[in-house]
């Protein structure tokens, strides 16, 4: 089997794995204890804070350890919102995970804010006049991810953070699927949150990563004892912590050796190209062809259902999804596509491939071939 979904989930990498497994077992102690395993998972938590902030390029103080990237973006929303109320407004795009869009859903329905919606062109950018127009002195946070989860696409994050910051609004980021490809220090510099999920990038499900300024104030969301400076109350969990800041360095080594680089464009063009031999309109592409990371590649099969085609898929061999495996139970057609201007019936037949940057050459070429051959036989 070729795994191609790691935008729903990365396999843990055994290198994550070889240095949490002593957290897990022997070096088990609570990081609040006095005595000696309590030291040892200070020590460790300590370390991760360093490494994470590290290759983010903020403070130490500006790091929280967190359950994923839904308690992330969530407090970052949220907590940042009635912190800094003012006008009551909070503004997203139209095409953000879930964990961003029912954290603004709750605002609105909560506290009596209001939600807008920044539209998306066709390749899934959204439309910086409208955000110009949008982003006033009533809003509290601008909520846009960095990269989007089913199509690739990357957002103009600079441009977006300096108009948030001309009307005195916090900026938050999702870099969930940008962490594997993008230098975050990037992002960083110019917004004021960004959110991490570890699972993502070969870490643990269940741990994350909040950046948040420490020119902002944002609220916990969680109340008990205080750890990390009140921001995130709960036992501290070093093997998360620490997984996820070694899954931070070897993406980093990764991509300074530009592992993968190519293979996003390599499955576009020969896919494109081979089915465009058999008859026309087969496949279209979805999101930006240049202004993308290379590991997601979204794909429409206008002749056929997208269920069918993963179906087919795995028969041969290769595991993918039709998009984000996010929202549980959904039939619905993604709110991403039909944001970008897709009909139902052609937002039903997508398909995601996504990968990491370990994922082999030869099994690229191998899922190739299986997308050639799978719609091949359906539209026969």
């Amino acid at each position: 089997m070729i795994y191609m979904d790691a935008a729903s989930t990365a396999p843990p990498r055994q290198e994550v794995l070889d240095l949490i497994t002593p957290l897990l077992t022997s070096n088990f102690g609570n990081p609040a204890s006095l005595h000696e395993l309590g030291h040892q998972a200070r020590r460790a938590n300590d370390w991760a804070r360093n490494q994470v902030a590290g290759h983010l390029g903020v403070e130490e103080s500006e790091i929280y350890f967190t359950s994923g990237g839904t308690e992330s973006d969530n407090t970052a929303v949220i907590g940042g919102a009635l912190a800094n109320p003012r006008g009551k407004v909070v503004v997203s795009s139209a095409i953000e995970h879930p964990a961003v869009l029912e954290a603004c859903a709750y605002l609105v329905r909560v506290h009596g804010f209001s939600h807008k919606l920044i539209p998306v062109d066709e390749f899934g950018i959204v439309d910086l006049q409208v955000a110009k127009e949008l982003i006033d002195d009533q809003v509290s946070v601008v909520s846009v991810m960095a990269v989007n989860n089913e199509v690739g696409t990357i957002q103009p994050i600079k441009e977006l953070a300096e108009l948030a910051h001309s009307a005195g609004a916090l900026m938050h980021t999702d870099a969930v699927q940008a962490a594997g490809w993008l230098d975050l220090t990037e992002l960083t510099a110019h917004v004021d949150a960004l959110s991490l999920s570890g699972h993502k990038i070969g870490a643990l499900k269940g741990s994350g990563v909040l950046y948040v300024s420490n020119r902002y104030e944002v609220l916990p969301l969680l109340h008990g004892g205080g750890q990390q400076g009140g921001m995130r109350s709960g036992t501290e969990n070093p093997g998360s912590s620490v997984g996820i800041a070694r899954a931070l360095q070897l993406c980093a080594e990764q991509r300074q050796a530009r592992a993968g680089d190519g293979y996003g464009n390599y499955l576009i063009e020969r896919i494109t190209k081979e089915l465009g031999k058999i008859a026309p309109g087969l496949v279209q592409v979805t999101g930006h062809r240049k202004q993308r990371i290379g590991g997601i590649v979204s794909l429409v099969f206008p002749r056929t259902a997208g269920e069918t085609v993963l179906i087919e898929l795995e028969r041969r061999g290769v595991l993918c999804s039709s998009g984000s495996a996010c929202a549980a139970g959904s039939t619905d057609p993604s709110p991403v596509l039909t944001a970008m201007g897709y009909d139902e019936q052609l937002a039903h037949a997508a398909v995601r491939l996504s990968f990491t940057r370990a994922t082999k050459e030869n099994e690229i070429s191998q899922v190739a071939s299986a997308v050639v051959a799978t719609v091949k036989s359906l539209v026969a």
